[in-house]
């Protein structure tokens, strides 16, 4: 007899296992668009949310990447997308607070046409120099390219992103002219720093910071106003007399019109994920930190944030094609 219960225990246990992925097999697969190629910090965040967030959803979650215009192409298919929670998109913020500053046909209202779902991870910017660049700390760099202005070029993750505009202040603030090469994701623009093409780099540090690490870069600074946890030897650039701040973020949204209930299971799954001591020293070791939200603090920080970079963006005189 015993033996029997043991035996319906164990069917019982084995059947309890197999229904998330019998779940999952009955339910639509979830799709996390991400505007840039993989590699890049935002791609490494949304495979992360993607392994934790099946089991919590019950559902099979995909990482789709859609490289482009900045994050723009991603936001574009998931603007067309149905409101059913089935696609989602994990944007860095300068796709919804600076590049509708920059462009009169955007092909989408920042506002208007997204969902808030959950913030993710916020981030400041590493300032990275390659073998391209001299010897010595930011202020020496930047002071060798204000005297050779054909070499004052630092490459982002795209056009109309927080790193673009980060750089442009930068070089406002050292009195150097410097010239935008924008790549269509950190990673291809961390090979470039990496071979010498260009000298410089601003982005997220989890472009870099592997290769700092190994030596082939070296991270002189970081844009936030106090140093990074991971990069605690690494100055602030108001540390090294450059007079910069700056910072984003990283949110998931959904389309226009999706229900409160599907945005909130989302939300719980994404809490879920970030929830993790493993999720967080991960986000973490690339220089990012694990900033979870509710829907509603994503929707104010992204309206602070646009708010605030009008002022900078308007100054440089930059003008999207």
């Amino acid at each position: 007899m015993k033996r029997r219960q043991l035996a319906s225990l164990a069917a019982l246990a084995a059947a309890s296992l197999a229904v998330p992925s019998l779940l999952a097999q009955d339910r639509p697969t979830v799709r996390i668009l991400v505007g840039f190629p993989p590699g890049g910090s935002a791609d490494v965040i949304a495979r992360l949310l993607a392994e934790k967030m099946r089991t919590t959803l019950g559902q099979n979650v995909i990482v789709d990447n859609k490289p482009g215009a900045g994050g723009r192409v991603a936001l574009g298919e998931l603007r067309r997308a149905a409101p059913d929670g089935n696609t989602l998109v994990l944007s860095p913020s300068g796709a919804l607070v600076i590049q509708p500053w920059l462009y009169q046909n955007l092909g989408y209202d920042p506002v208007k046409d997204f969902t808030p779902v959950a913030r993710v991870s916020t981030f400041d910017l590493a300032v990275t120099a390659g073998p391209g660049a001299p010897q010595g700390d930011i202020k020496a760099v930047m002071a060798w390219m204000k005297a050779n202005p054909g070499k004052a070029n630092y490459a982002t993750s795209g056009a109309g992103t927080v790193p673009h505009f980060a750089g442009q202040l930068m070089g406002q603030a050292s009195g150097v002219t410097m010239t935008h090469v924008a790549y269509k994701g950190g990673a291809p623009a961390a090979q470039d720093l990496i071979g010498g093409q260009v000298p410089l780099m601003v982005d997220t540090a989890s472009e870099t910071i592997e290769h700092h690490r190994a030596g082939k870069v070296r991270i002189l600074a970081v844009t936030g106003e106090s140093r990074s946890k991971s990069l605690p030897d690494v100055p602030t650039l108001k540390e090294s007399g450059i007079n910069v701040t700056a910072d984003g973020f990283f949110g998931l949204y959904g389309p226009a019109g999706m229900p409160a209930e599907t945005v909130a299971r989302i939300n719980r799954a994404v809490a879920e994920a970030l929830r993790g001591q493993e999720v967080q020293d991960r986000i973490s070791s690339f220089g990012l930190v694990a900033n979870y939200s509710s829907a509603a603090e994503l929707a104010a920080m992204q309206a602070e944030h646009y708010k605030r970079w009008e002022a900078p963006i308007k100054a440089s005189g930059f003008k999207a094609e």
